[in-house]
């Protein structure tokens, strides 16, 4: 997995088209995965990679493309403990989620 997410880094921008990467930098308790997970975003929104799927990677992708916008890296904390209705956080842990764009 990690091969395709350099492989998907490298081709991108070697067509100068701007990606973000999206890593996990820590967790604790029980996360879908684990420290140096990663997920490729581009800029239409498709994505290589997972950091666990379900809402917490939908509510790292929302950060990825607000990083497209201004460019600014960001730490994503992601809270699997409290489920709300419908949500589907059930891990019980908590990941934070390092987010940049590369260009």
């Amino acid at each position: 997995m990690q091969d395709e997410i350099y492989r998907e880094i490298t081709q991108a921008l070697s067509r100068r088209e701007p990606v973000v990467l999206a890593t996990v930098a820590r967790t604790r308790g029980s996360t879908p995965r684990k420290t140096g997970a990663k997920m490729v975003v581009r800029r239409d929104g498709t994505f290589c990679g997972t950091i666990g799927g379900g809402c917490g990677e939908a509510e790292v992708w929302q950060e990825a493309m607000a990083a497209f916008e201004d460019g600014k890296p960001r730490m994503v904390t992601v809270d699997l403990t409290e489920p709300l209705d419908g949500d589907d956080k059930i891990c019980g842990g908590i990941m934070d989620v390092f987010v940049e764009r590369l260009a």
